[in-house]
């Protein structure tokens, strides 16, 4: 099929890439001269395991293309996919829907013959259908169909979310359109993925309703990991007696420092605005917006309380700064506010992260950027780990024993054993467990 993929940031260029490698020709669209040029040259702006081989054997074979021009590929196009970005709206925290509106004015006036529109940027329930009015009163000529069709990907394994999915939630009644999007989708139809057919507006709240509720699982734990702290209970265990039981399961009972990225802070926001202006408020949502907010500050306090509550003046080495491992991505990640609460106290704040320093620069305060742990940790009176890179987890705790100026980390992510930390002679500060005293 002739598809258009009209945004090319995260999750245009996965599904782009991905469509392309099913056999489809897929033209990726975007404003940005410097994305585009970036892109021909073979250089991939985001950082995404496996991304860069998938996107160069597609160029290789005809199937990927790049470019600024929206008309000419949409014109020839059976499907053209929405993929831009729906951020908080400053002021009211509303999904802003100006680019998602933007592009299917663009795309409408450039289809010609009967064209399958598809929202795969996370929108607001009710969108579709405003999509659709602007479609019959301003190009009432137009035989357009809209879809609605959100994305499930998680940064660091977005291609595997694309080619192997739990599901895939497709809104529509328009039967030209549900024949369509079976053709589109059936590489994986016929590995027996789940197409999930559903009203348009059932399927735009499925997205939100996935994202708050796993932010609310994250939320949960993260506060049974303060009462385990206070009790002497494990939270580590808590979450795997818990996690098997069936209805409850294991994932995303991960004690840390808070979610972030690109989809649950907004998302849940978004959420939260839709529910309030209906009158129907999701106070469950509220709280779990409000308690993550206040958890990543109150992490930033956790590493003042280990560096024996003060850190004026003393050198603090970060280890990650993204908001999740394998990715580059650093909106909405807990270091944000970690370091500012650091910088606050006075901290000489030195961090790390494998991928994600470029992008820190433009939202981190005056920090001082290391080439590897160990150069960080030199003179340091604490180490915090903030993200739970793999790299980090087989450290010569000996050499960053000798290293630093005081022995204490700051376990966020609960990736070493209090035992063994206890057994180098350091101070381990985890979440949800009793400290063990050296």
């Amino acid at each position: 099929m002739r598809i258009v993929m009209i945004g090319s940031g995260y999750v245009g260029l996965v599904s782009g890439a991905c469509l392309a490698d099913f056999g489809h020709q897929v033209i990726c669209v975007d404003k940005s001269q410097d994305k585009i040029d970036a892109l021909e040259r073979g250089e991939v702006p985001i950082f995404e395991p496996g991304l860069d081989q998938i996107i160069a054997h597609n160029r290789s074979a005809g199937r990927l293309s790049f470019s600024l021009d929206l008309q000419t590929p949409v014109a020839d196009a059976d499907v053209v996919f929405i993929a831009v970005g729906t951020p908080s709206r400053r002021g009211d925290g509303h999904a802003d829907l100006s680019y998602v509106y933007a592009a299917a004015r663009e795309i409408a006036a450039a289809v010609t013959g009967f064209t399958v529109v598809v929202t795969k940027s996370t929108v607001p329930v009710g969108t579709g259908d405003e999509i659709e009015r602007i479609f019959r009163e301003e190009f009432p000529d137009k035989d357009i169909a809209v879809v609605s069709n959100p994305e499930f990907l998680r940064e660091g394994a977005a291609i595997t979310d694309f080619k192997r999915p739990d599901r895939i939630v497709i809104g529509t009644d328009e039967e030209r359109a549900i024949d369509i999007m079976r053709e589109v989708y059936r590489p994986l139809y016929l590995n027996e993925a789940p197409l999930y057919f559903c009203e348009r507006r059932t399927s735009e709240l499925i997205k939100y309703a996935a994202n708050a509720f796993l932010a609310m699982k994250i939320t949960f734990i993260n506060e049974v990991a303060d009462l385990c702290e206070q009790l002497g209970a494990d939270v580590q265990k808590v979450a795997k007696g818990i996690g098997m039981d069936k209805r409850i399961g294991d994932k995303f009972l991960h004690a840390g420092p808070g979610y972030g990225g690109s989809c649950f802070p907004k998302d849940t926001l978004a959420l939260v605005k839709t529910a309030q202006d209906h009158d129907s408020p999701l106070r469950l949502i509220e709280t779990t917006v409000a308690i993550n907010d206040n958890r990543k500050r109150a992490m930033g306090r956790k590493v003042i309380t280990a560096c024996g509550g003060s850190v004026r003046g003393k050198k603090i080495a970060l280890l990650g700064l993204t908001f999740k491992p394998n990715t580059d991505d650093m909106r909405d990640a807990p270091s944000i506010t970690i370091v500012q609460a650091l910088l606050d106290g006075g901290a000489d704040v030195h961090v790390f992260d494998p991928e994600g320093m470029d992008a820190a620069k433009a939202v981190l305060g005056p920090v001082t950027y290391g080439a590897n742990p160990y150069e960080i940790a030199t003179g340091a009176e604490a180490i915090v780990v903030i993200t739970e890179w793999d790299e980090f987890r087989a450290l010569d705790f000996r050499r960053l024993k000798a290293d630093m100026a005081a022995p204490v980390i700051v376990d966020l992510r609960n990736i070493y054993k209090p035992e063994e930390m206890a057994k180098y002679g350091f101070e381990h500060f985890p979440i949800g467990k009793r400290k063990i005293t050296v």
